[in-house]
Formats: structure tokens, sequence, C-alpha cells
């Protein structure tokens, strides 16, 4: 008798499991529904060229996002009902176990409480607007209003959580993104191949605009995120072909974000150069993969220079900082010796293989040192440059090392003007914000006079996210904003062990955050980084197992991050 009940709790058990494993396929198959969405439809996706890009890619995605969140309500509906009916609501018991305060530590992450706590920050602040309806749709903004930052929150809750994560999606993520490189590099040519420009007849009105995204500066945002992933993919790759790929992946995405011709790839392009090594530097391969990709970036620039020069009546051109480098004529010279020192490193590496000798940490350890001089460096000469009172030793990179109200084409007024205004708040404001995405309400209403008289335009963004979110979400929208960016990096760098996709949204997500500390949150870029951020903490917590496993190897793979295959075997997460 006690076998037979033995058994019968067994099988119940197995019934059980595998409703459970339908549950978890059907809404894995609606997330991944919208997921391919987003990654194939939303890069690409217009209407009348540029004159409504951002409407189109807004309604894109939250339709999208509203689609998937509609279908997973239902499907949930029809799977609670179906459990409790057979099973008892044992499969919702498990889950509602999950949101005791006992399980929170297992059930949620750290990102997880800091993206809630953001969310509610938004809530309060658009209630407490005195533009309750402009703070919540942002239609006198961006878009970026409540509604739009809700559905960030809420499909990062649910791709997170529920979905497994697959590397072809990541491909077709390349696969888009290299269409939108193509595009916009034939559009430095002038070719306009897609017929964009129409009544845009003007070079210096029509050069700002650019592929299936519009301002250059979206632009280069977007391909700022390709160029993060596919540049720490290909430094982390295993197998040849995914080599190869990812080669290739970023090496067009070194020449889309050089021929945008926008201050914000600067910072994308540093944060990349100078902060992933701090990751991946532990391996020798690594450290090899990122010499390679240094020297092919310079090498990039100068074969741009030279095809400008060629070319020179029929391109935009360089413009700002690369064409204070090129302007240098050192080029040439620093191309061959950062290729010198590939080979260098090669026969390095290769002795250091066949005496077995593992370096551990020194790598991370050099290039500690050497960012810390680097940075003493740019530090002193800021200090030289603007209190010293030797400017004129700065001219060729005036317009990036002498700050002032003309500094980053304005950028310098309205930040103070920015600040100014969030100073004069008070305390309630100061916490909670004027609004989300209100601030172009907020100009009109304090500085509509002094702004146009000091820059000549109206802004109805600071061009800063951060100075942005400060001022319209106050200091605790701000915070858990930072917070949540923060503690993902982390949990992602913690992760990359367990699954290959986490490194590519890492980069990717890096290189956004950098980038927007110039730019503007705009629903043409910022689904995308949500989107790539979601993934990475999903690829943490559904703990793949690749075949072979990730191991430590002596002859300079990049053990920490590197696989023996491609394919994800058996799945072992816990819901």
């Amino acid at each position: 008798m006690e076998k037979i009940v033995k058994k019968g709790k067994r099988l119940q058990n197995e019934a059980e499991d595998s409703f459970a494993s339908v549950c978890s396929s059907i809404t894995n198959g609606i997330i991944s529904v919208c997921v391919l969405i987003l990654v194939v439809v939303f890069p690409l996706i217009y209407d009348k060229a540029y004159m409504n890009i951002m409407d189109v890619k807004y309604i894109c995605y939250y339709v999208s996002v509203l689609g998937m969140l509609g279908l997973l309500l239902i499907a949930g509906i029809g799977m609670m009902a179906v459990d409790c009916v057979k099973y008892r609501c044992a499969y919702v018991r498990r889950l509602m176990s999950g949101l005791l305060p006992k399980n929170w530590k297992k059930t949620f992450l750290l990102s997880d409480i800091a993206v809630v706590l953001f969310g509610l920050a938004v809530a309060l602040s658009t209630f407490h607007s005195e533009y309750f309806y402009e703070a919540f749709w942002g239609n006198e903004g961006r878009y970026s209003g409540m509604f739009l930052t809700m559905l960030y929150v809420l499909s990062y809750l649910v791709i997170s959580r529920f979905w497994k994560p697959k590397s072809w999606f990541m491909d077709l993520f390349l696969v888009t993104g290299m269409i939108m490189c193509i595009i916009g590099i034939t559009d430095y040519f002038r070719m306009d191949i897609l017929n964009f420009r129409g009544p845009l007849t003007d070079p210096e009105e029509s050069d700002i605009f650019t592929s299936t995204v519009g301002n250059i500066n979206s632009y280069t945002a977007y391909v700022g995120m390709i160029m993060g992933f596919a540049a720490t993919m290909f430094i982390t790759a295993k197998t040849n072909r995914k080599t190869i790929w990812y080669y290739f992946c970023m090496s067009v995405s070194f020449i889309a974000i050089i021929m945008g011709c926008s201050d914000n790839a600067y910072l994308a392009i540093g944060a990349l150069f100078g902060l992933f090594p701090f990751v991946v530097f532990r391996d020798r391969e690594c450290v090899k993969r990122y010499l390679i990709m240094l020297a092919s970036f310079f090498t990039i620039i100068l074969c741009i220079d030279k095809i400008s020069r060629i070319y020179e009546n029929q391109v935009i051109g360089l413009d700002s900082l690369f064409r204070v480098i090129t302007g240098l004529g050192i080029l040439p010279f620093l191309v061959i010796l950062l290729w010198v020192l590939v080979l260098v490193f090669l026969r390095y590496d290769k002795k250091c293989r066949q005496a077995g000798t593992d370096n551990g940490y020194l790598f991370v350890r050099i290039w500690g040192a050497f960012s810390a001089i680097v940075i003493l460096a740019v530090l002193a000469v800021l200090f030289d440059a603007n209190l010293g009172g030797h400017p004129e030793r700065y001219d060729a990179a005036r317009n990036y090392l002498i700050f002032s109200k003309e500094w980053g084409t304005n950028r310098g007024y309205i930040w103070g003007a920015a600040l100014k205004i969030y100073g004069e708040f008070p305390l309630i404001t100061k916490i909670l914000g004027y609004g989300p995405d209100t601030f172009g309400i907020l100009t009109m209403d304090q500085i509509p006079h002094e702004m146009v008289l000091a820059t000549g335009q109206f802004y109805d963004s600071v061009h800063n996210e951060y100075i942005q979110y400060l001022v319209t979400i106050g200091i605790a929208g701000l915070f858990t904003y930072m917070a949540f960016l923060v503690l993902s990096l982390w949990n992602m760098k913690k992760n990359m062990n367990k699954n290959p996709i986490i490194t590519g949204a890492f980069g990717a997500v890096l290189c956004y955050a950098f980038q927007a500390i110039i730019n503007i949150n705009l629903p043409i870029v910022a689904p995308m980084m949500w989107l790539l951020l979601s993934i990475g903490i999903a690829g943490g917590r559904k703990q793949e197992k690749v075949e072979g496993s990730s191991t430590q190897k002596k002859n300079g793979g990049c053990s920490h991050v590197l696989y023996h295959g491609d394919q994800p075997g058996k799945e072992t997460t816990e819901l």
C-alpha cells in the first residue's frame, strides 16, 4: 500500500512538472515573438522617411510589448485555471511561494528591486507633476513619459525572468544592425539608397539624418550598442566561425560609427576600449583579441580618411575628434605600431603557452596602471585648459577640452540652466522631479527668452540622460535608475561564464550608458538598450549548461567567458 501511495505521489509530481514545462514553453514562445519583432522589425521599420520616424518606432515598440503582456495575461489565466482544476493549484502555489518575504533573496535580484523602485519613482513623479497628462504620455517631449517607462520596466521584469535566450536571436540583432550600418555608410557617401531625403535638399540639413534611425546622434547611439555587442563577443568568442562573424560585425560597426559623425560616439568608444579590458584582461587570448580590435579600429580610421580625401566632393567628411586624429599626421605610424604590437604579443603568447605560464591578473594590473596615468594626464590637461590660463595650447581640440556655454553644441549652456532650475525647486520637487519628459514645458515656462537668446534654439531635452532624469523625475528617479544600471552590469559581469550572450549584452549596455552622458533618451534607441539589458539578465538567470562547460585553459583561451560549444544543453533553471 505504501509503495502504491509513493508511486502515486511520484506520478503526480511528474504530471505537475510536465505541466510546469508546458507553461514555461508557452510563456517563452509568447516572449520570443515579441523579442523577434524588436530585433528584426523595430530597427528597420519606417513610414514617411524621417518625417515621423520616432512616432513609428514608438508605436512599434509599445504595440509589441502590450501585445506580449496581453497574451501572457490571457495565457496565465488559462494556465492557472487548468492548474487549479487538475493539480489543485500546485503550480500557482509554487510560484506564489517565491513572493513570500523569506524567499525574496532567492526570487529577486538587486537589479529587480532597483527597477521596481525606479518605476515607483516615475509613477510618484507623474502624479506629483502639475502636468499629469503630459508627464504620463510624454507628448510634449519625446514620448518618454510614465507610459513608455512602465513598459520598459514591465518588459524587463518579464523578459529577464521568463525568457530563455538563444544565440540566434542575437545573430538576428547583428544582421539587422549590419543592414542599418550599411545604409548609414552609403548615406555618408550621400547615395540615399532609401530615397529618404525628399524635401531635405540642403546638405547641412540632410546630413544630420541617416539610415533607418533618423538623427545622427540617435544613429550612433544605436550603432554604439551594435559595436559594443559585436566587439565584446569577438574578444571572447571561442569557435573560428563565431570569431570571423563577430569580427566582421565589429569592423562594419566601427566604419558606421565613425561615418556617423556624432560626438556621442566617442564616449561609447571610450567605454568599450577603456573599461572592458578590466573585465576580460585576465587571459592572454582576450588581450590578443583586444589588441587586434584596437589596431583594426585605427586602421579603419586611416582607410576612411584616405577614401574621404579621394571622394572629397561626394562624402560628408570626417568631423570633430576624428578629423583632429587624422590631421595630426601620426595616424599611419600609430597603425603600424599597433600591428607590430599585435605580432609581438602573438610571439609572447606562444612562448607563454609552451612554458605553461599563467599570467592571471597581470594584464589587469598593467591596464589599471596605464588607465590611472591616462586619467591623471587628462585631468591635468583639463585643468590647464580651463583653470591654468593656457587655453591657447589646445586650440586643435578646444571644442572638447575647454568648457563653456558653447561646449558640446551649447550643451554647456543647457546643462547649466537645467541644474540651476533644479536648484530652485522646492524640496519635494527635488525628490520627485517636475514630471517625466516635461523638460520642454519647464524651459518654456522659466527660461524661453534667455534660452533662445543664448543658443538660438529651443531645448525640450537636456541632452544628458542623467541630468534629464534629475530634473524630470528627481533625485529619487535618477538614483534608482543609476542603481539599476550599475547592478545590472554587475550582475552580467558576475554571470558571464553562464552564457556567452551575457558578454555581448554587457558591452552594448556599457556603451549606451556612457554615450547617454551627452545624448537624449529616445524611443528610437532606449527600447533596444532595455531589451539587451533584459536579455543579459535572463542569460544569468537561465543557467543554461553549455556542452563541455567553461573551463580554465592554460593555452590562453578566455577561460572565464569562453565556451566549448555553441548550443545550450539541458536547462537547470528555477522559476
